[in-house]
């Protein structure tokens, strides 16, 4: 379940509630500003990134740039589980939900392109911006495995093998619940991290992997580009835009 659907919105009612119009969702272009290890007392926090001497991250599966076996089957797992299929769309996975965030994760953004990495890191507000000496793959890969402990730990299995109550119930879990002190935030890994990765996968053009074939544009009444059809939003605002049955993506354009 995702995080605001406690306020009474169902799953799919909350990714179509980008809107009509409202979607113009590109390559993520910010990192998560939370701090996602917490240390009580510490002035600095620990990141959660590969330290010297740690085995080096998984060869990535085919098809995927970044994510090795074990960290796509969860992705794949979660994503399929936050869009699951229906009559009007397929699930996050044939969506290709899954690939924009391989994709991300392997590209500038994943690799830290513009963040300051070099500390030092202290314990700040989310308005302080990034504060984590990892980047954003690292930071993404090390919520993965934290996440597969805890699934270990309750379920005996991985999240990918899973049903569908106990994977909701740990995505409930994660998304609401603080961390301890000196443990991994979770909460803060799944809500700022993940979950938007999650949303502009769905909805960004498909030129970045996700939205394939454009049906998530199709599904929200969204029309694509020209960039020009944001001058129509206020007067299709809410409703379907006459040319969303065929929108156009920079692909169309090229």
């Amino acid at each position: 379940m995702l995080p605001d659907e406690p306020q009474g919105l169902s799953r799919r009612s909350l990714l179509t509630g980008a809107g009509a119009l409202g979607v113009g969702v590109g390559v993520v272009a910010a990192a998560p500003g939370a701090v996602l290890v917490r240390q009580a007392g510490a002035e600095e926090a620990s990141p959660p990134a590969t330290a010297p001497g740690q085995a080096a991250q998984p060869d990535a599966v085919a098809g995927y740039q970044s994510l090795g076996i074990e960290e796509a089957a969860i992705v794949e797992a979660l994503v399929a589980h936050m869009w699951p299929a229906d009559d009007l769309s397929p699930d996050g996975v044939a969506l290709g939900i899954a690939v924009f965030i391989d994709r991300q994760l392997a590209g500038a953004y994943g690799q830290g392109d513009r963040l300051y990495l070099s500390g030092p890191f202290r314990q700040g507000k989310p308005e302080h911006g990034y504060q984590l000496a990892c980047t954003p793959e690292a930071c993404l890969k090390a919520g993965l495995r934290h996440l597969a402990e805890i699934s270990d730990r309750r379920h005996a299995a991985p999240p990918d093998r899973l049903t569908a109550d106990q994977l909701e119930a740990l995505l409930h879990d994660i998304s609401e619940t603080p961390p301890e002190p000196g443990a991994f935030d979770l909460k803060a890994w799944f809500n700022e991290l993940f979950y938007p990765l999650f949303v502009r996968g769905a909805f960004a053009d498909p030129i970045y992997g996700g939205n394939r074939d454009k049906q998530a544009w199709r599904m929200i009444g969204y029309p694509g580009l020209p960039a020009t059809y944001t001058t129509d939003m206020v007067t299709w605002r809410g409703r379907r835009h006459p040319a969303s049955d065929t929108p156009m993506s920079i692909q169309d354009f090229s």
